[in-house]
C-alpha cells in the first residue's frame, strides 16, 4: 500500500462534524464510545451505522436539524427483501424548505459562465425567487401528481426551477441542453412534464448554439407540456423571440402567491434521474425526497465536513447526478458555485480563476480532468492563489495513484478523495472522510449507514481480491422505482436478478482489509481474456501514465473461441503510434499488471465516446468491434467517435 497522501490529525479528529455527531448519537442513540483513535472509532461508527440503521438515519435527521413533522411510527420496518423496507413512514417533510432555511442570509449562489458573465444569488433572494416560481407553478394547474421539466444549463433559474418544483411537492427531471431532440424525446417521452424550463441557448468552447429550434420541435411530440418557460442565455438583456405556442418569458412569469412548502411522505418522488442509456431507452429512476435529503446531508456533513457559508463546487451538468447532489449543499447551508461552459474554454486556467476567485473550499472534478491538467501541462498553484481549498473530490472513473502526486505536487497537499456512487442512488456507497488516511488509488471508507461488501460469484465476501460491488441491507436512498414499472419487474432486473436480496451495483472492486475500496471497472466492461476476469480501469492506470496518450478505451474481442484484450488509445498531437510505442505499453502494462492484462491489439483513434456525464463508454465500442448495432447513440456526447472503431484491419489480424 503506497504512503498516505494525507492523514488527518488528531486535532482534524476532534473538530471534525464527524466526531460532534459521533457523540451526538451516542448520549442520543446509543452510539458507539469515541476513543479518539481515528481508525477504531471509523470501524465502530461504521459498523453500528450499518446495524442499527433506523437509529443511525434517526441521528442523521436529528443532528442535522431537518425540518419535517415527525410521527410515532419505527424510521425502519423491514420485512424480508430489501426492496419491501419502509423508511419513515409518517414522516412528512419538503426538500426545499430545508434547503432554503440557512441560519445566516449570505450567499446562496454564484453562477459563472465561460463567457465571464457573472451573478450571485442571496438566500432572501433565493427565497424570493422559488416563492415566485413556486407561486406560478401552482397558478399552472401544476400540482404533486405532475412533473416539472428542465432543459438548462447548469446557472441560477436550473436551482430555482428544482427548489420551486419540490415546494408545491411536484417531482423534478432535467436534462442538459447538448441533448439531442431524441435524446430528449427518449426522457421526457416518458417522464411527461407539465411545466417544462428551457433555454434560448447557450454557450460551449467558444461557440454560440441556439435551443429554441429543437425545442419547438420537442413539444410538438410532448402533449403533456401545458407551458415552456423560456430563460434567455444568448443575450440576457434581451427577451428571446418567441415563435411557438405555449411558451413565455422567464420575465413575464409572475405570482403574488406566499411561499408555502408542500411537505410530502418521506418516499414522496422528489426527482426523475435517467441511466445512461447506451444500451436501450434509458430507465427513469424515481427518489424520493427523505432519503435523497439524509443521504446529501450525510455526505457533506460527515464525510465532506462541509459548513455554513462554506463554497462547494462540482464541474457538472444537469444530466448528471452531480448536479443534484450539489444543489444539495444548500441545506448545509453552503453557498454553490455554478459554471456553465467548457472546463478549458479558453485554456486550462478557467476553473482555477473560478477556485481563486470565488474562494471555493470544496472542488469537485473527475479524473479526466485531471489526467488532461497534467498532460497539458498545467500546474495550478503556479499561477493561482488557492488558500481557500481544502478539500478535492473526484468522480465519474476510477482514480489512477499518480494523479495524487500530480495534486500533491501542482495543487496543494490537501486530501483528494475519490467518491463512487452512481445515478441509481444518487448518491455514494464509497468516499472520503476526516478521519481516515487517504492512500492513493483508493477510496477511502465505505460510506456510513452503506453495508457495502464485495463478493464472489457465490455471492460470498471477499478481502483483497476482485469480485462484485453489493450492498447487503436498505439503505433510505435506493429508487422508490422506475417509471412504468407497477410490478417492479425492471427494478428487481437492474440490481437484485445476480444475487438474491443482494444490491447488485455493477461495478467490479476490490474491498482491502482496511475498508478502501479500489474500483475496476463496469461490471459489463470487464475483460475475460482465457477466463480471468480483468478490470478495464488496471489497463487505463498504466497507459495514461505515458505521456504519449491522451485517453484509452480496452474492450474484450471474441476471437478463436477465446476472448482477446484490445487496446485503442488517443494520442497526444503529433504522437505516432509506432512498433517502439505500442511495446513502451506493453510493457509498462507488463510491469505493474500480470501477463493477462497485456492487449493482443493496439490500435490508434481519433476520439473516444463517452456518454453525456463524461464516462467512457466501453460497452458501444465492443459492439461495433463486433459489427453489432449500438443501440442508443442519443445516450453518447459524441456518437461521431464511433465510426473510428468500425471495419479496422487491425482486428482480424492474429
Amino acid at each position: 500500500m503506497s504512503q498516505a497522501s494525507y492523514i488527518p490529525s488528531f486535532a482534524t479528529m476532534r473538530q471534525a462534524r464527524l466526531a460532534e455527531f459521533a457523540e451526538f448519537a451516542y448520549a442520543q442513540y446509543g452510539g458507539p464510545i469515541l476513543t479518539h483513535r481515528a481508525q477504531q472509532d471509523w470501524r465502530a461508527l461504521w459498523q453500528w451505522s450499518c446495524d442499527e440503521r433506523g437509529a443511525f438515519w434517526s441521528a442523521v435527521m436529528d443532528y442535522s436539524g431537518v425540518v419535517a413533522s415527525r410521527g410515532s411510527a419505527p424510521p425502519l420496518v423491514e420485512s424480508g427483501h430489501m426492496l419491501d423496507a419502509v423508511w419513515f413512514a409518517d414522516t412528512r417533510l419538503n426538500y426545499a424548505e430545508n434547503c432554503l432555511r440557512a441560519v445566516h442570509q449570505g450567499t446562496a449562489l454564484i453562477a459563472v459562465t465561460e463567457t465571464g458573465a457573472r451573478r450571485e444569488l442571496s438566500f432572501a433572494d433565493l427565497r424570493e425567487q422559488v416563492r415566485r416560481f413556486a407561486g406560478a407553478l401552482r397558478d399552472a394547474g401544476v400540482t404533486q401528481n405532475d412533473v416539472v421539466g428542465a432543459i438548462l444549463p447548469n446557472g441560477i433559474e436550473a436551482v430555482i426551477a428544482l427548489l420551486a418544483a419540490a415546494t408545491i411537492g411536484a417531482t423534478f427531471t432535467s436534462c442538459s441542453p447538448d441533448f439531442g431532440l431524441a435524446g430528449l424525446l427518449d426522457r421526457f417521452g416518458q417522464s411527461q412534464p407539465k411545466v417544462l424550463w428551457v433555454a434560448d441557448g447557450y454557450h460551449y468552447n467558444g461557440k454560440t448554439i441556439a435551443l429554441l429550434p429543437t425545442i419547438e420541435q420537442l413539444i410538438t411530440q410532448l402533449p403533456s407540456v401545458t407551458q415552456v418557460w423560456v430563460v434567455p442565455q444568448l443575450n440576457p438583456a434581451q427577451p428571446p423571440a418567441l415563435g411557438f405556442a405555449k411558451a413565455r418569458a422567464l420575465h413575464e412569469v409572475r405570482s403574488s402567491r406566499p411561499l408555502e412548502f408542500t411537505r410530502v411522505a418521506f418516499n414522496h418522488p422528489l426527482y426523475i434521474l435517467y441511466s445512461s442509456g447506451t444500451t436501450g431507452v434509458p430507465k427513469c429512476i424515481v427518489h424520493g425526497t427523505g432519503g435523497v435529503l439524509l443521504q446529501h446531508l450525510k455526505e457533506h456533513r460527515l464525510h465532506c465536513d462541509l459548513r455554513p457559508g462554506e463554497r462547494l463546487f462540482y464541474f457538472t451538468t444537469l444530466g448528471w447526478m452531480m448536479w443534484n447532489w450539489l444543489v444539495s449543499g444548500l441545506a448545509s447551508g453552503a453557498t454553490l458555485v455554478l459554471y456553465d461552459g467548457s472546463p478549458f474554454y479558453p485554456g486550462p486556467e478557467t476553473l482555477w480563476n473560478l477556485v481563486a476567485n470565488e474562494a471555493v473550499t470544496i472542488f469537485g472534478t473527475s479524473p479526466k480532468y485531471l489526467s488532461a491538467l497534467e498532460k497539458a501541462p498545467y500546474s495550478p498553484k503556479q499561477w493561482h492563489r488557492l488558500d481557500s481549498l481544502r478539500l478535492i473530490l473526484s468522480t465519474g472513473s476510477p482514480i489512477a495513484a499518480e494523479q495524487y502526486t500530480y495534486v500533491a505536487q501542482h495543487i496543494g497537499h490537501l486530501p483528494l478523495a475519490s467518491i463512487s456512487g452512481g445515478t441509481d442512488i444518487v448518491s455514494c456507497f464509497a468516499l472520503g472522510n476526516p478521519w481516515r488516511a487517504i492512500y492513493p488509488g483508493e477510496i477511502p471508507s465505505l460510506g456510513l449507514g452503506m453495508a457495502v461488501d464485495v463478493v464472489d460469484e457465490a455471492g460470498q465476501s471477499l478481502i483483497g481480491q476482485q469480485g462484485e460491488l453489493v450492498c447487503r441491507k436498505a439503505f433510505p436512498s435506493m429508487p422508490v422505482g422506475f417509471l412504468n414499472d407497477p410490478d417492479r419487474s425492471r427494478y428487481r432486473a437492474a440490481y437484485f436478478e445476480r444475487f438474491d436480496n443482494l444490491w447488485h451495483h455493477g461495478d467490479y472492486a476490490i474491498l482491502s482489509k482496511h475498508q478502501t475500496l479500489q474500483i475496476l471497472g463496469r461490471s459489463d466492461a470487464v475483460l475475460n481474456p482465457g477466463g480471468v476476469r480483468i478490470g478495464t480501469a488496471e489497463i487505463y492506470r498504466q497507459v495514461e501514465r505515458l505521456s504519449e496518450i491522451s485517453e484509452s478505451v480496452a474492450v474484450g474481442q471474441q476471437w478463436q473461441d477465446d476472448v482477446r484484450v484490445v487496446l485503442f488509445v488517443r494520442l497526444q498531437a503529433g504522437v505516432v503510434l509506432d512498433d517502439a510505442l505500442k511495446q513502451k505499453i506493453k510493457q509498462i502494462i507488463r510491469d505493474n499488471t500480470t501477463p493477462r492484462h497485456v492487449p493482443a491489439v493496439i490500435a490508434a483513434v481519433a476520439d473516444i465516446p463517452r456518454t453525456r456525464s463524461g464516462k467512457i463508454s466501453e460497452i458501444a465500442v465492443r459492439e461495433v468491434i463486433h459489427n453489432r448495432p449500438v443501440k442508443n447513440t442519443e445516450a453518447l456526447a459524441n456518437p461521431d467517435a464511433l465510426a473510428h472503431f468500425a471495419d479496422r484491419p487491425e482486428l482480424s489480424q492474429g
